[in-house]
């Protein structure tokens, strides 16, 4: 991956981040951020095992349990970096290795 492609990446989820923290400006942003997600549709789908995910993806396995179990729901930023990683697994797998 080219660094142009890696910087545009980190600044779309700075964007998305901001964005979910409140601090973006909503009128220049247009993100849908859901207020529930399947952790564990996602893990599966990737086949992976929560030890493997929550690694590649800079998770505790022990959040990443208490999601799954539905005894905690992720945060705004964590659902956006989630909907990332169910959308394009490989290039967060990239961009986080290359930073």
């Amino acid at each position: 991956m080219s660094k142009t492609a890696a910087d545009g990446i980190r600044r779309g989820l700075e964007q998305a981040l901001a964005f979910a923290n409140g601090t973006g400006d909503p009128r220049k942003y247009r993100v849908h951020i859901p207020h529930e997600i399947d952790v564990k549709r996602i893990r599966t789908k990737l086949g992976m095992t929560q030890a493997k995910f929550a690694q590649e993806f800079g998770f505790s396995l022990d959040t990443l349990r208490h999601w799954e179990q539905g005894r905690r729901m992720p945060d705004g930023p964590a659902r956006a970096y989630l909907k990332v990683i169910d959308h394009a697994p490989k290039t967060v797998a990239k961009a986080l290795k290359a930073a």
